[in-house]
């Protein structure tokens, strides 16, 4: 079986801790319900990740190398 979370065509999934997760909110002032959401069973979220947590997905991108988004884990 081949582990999606690992292809070379996969952005960095991690994790946010509980102050990291505070600074973003507050950065864009929005509340932990307002981000985007991603599925549980989406192949690409790291192990630890549960319902409820906030992922940082850090994809390459052509207009400014780097482009970081947050997603909420949803059933």
């Amino acid at each position: 079986m081949v582990d999606v979370s690992q292809h070379e065509l996969v952005p960095e999934h991690t994790v946010l801790e509980d102050d990291e997760l505070e600074e973003v909110l507050t950065e864009y002032n929005i509340d932990r319900t307002d981000l985007p959401k991603i599925k549980h069973n989406d192949a690409a979220l790291p192990d630890d990740a549960a319902v409820g947590d906030v992922i940082r997905i850090v994809r390459d991108s052509r207009t400014t190398d780097q482009s970081v988004v947050y997603r909420l884990v949803v059933e």
